[in-house]
C-alpha cells in the first residue's frame, strides 16, 4: 500500500503532490515507519535522530569506568 499524502516541510500544508502548490517546496511522507519488535536497526536510526544521546551514553560509560 502507497501513501499519497504528503505535507510540506516549509508552510505545513498537506497536498498530494510531490511539490507543495504554495511555496513549491519538495513534499514528504508524514507516516511514521512500521514498527517491529525484531528490529535490528533502531539503534542507529536513534543515533542518527538524536545525536545529543551518544554524548549522555558515552559520559554516563565514562562515570562508570571511572568508579
Amino acid at each position: 500500500m502507497r501513501w499519497r499524502i504528503r505535507k510540506c516541510p516549509k508552510c505545513k500544508t498537506y497536498t498530494l503532490s510531490e511539490t507543495c502548490p504554495r511555496c513549491g517546496t519538495k513534499t514528504f511522507v508524514p507516516h511514521p515507519h512500521r514498527f517491529s519488535p525484531e528490529d535490528r536497526y533502531v539503534e542507529y536510526r536513534l543515533w542518527s535522530k538524536y545525536p545529543q544521546l551518544i554524548e549522555k551514553v558515552t559520559q554516563r560509560k565514562e562515570k562508570v569506568h571511572l568508579l
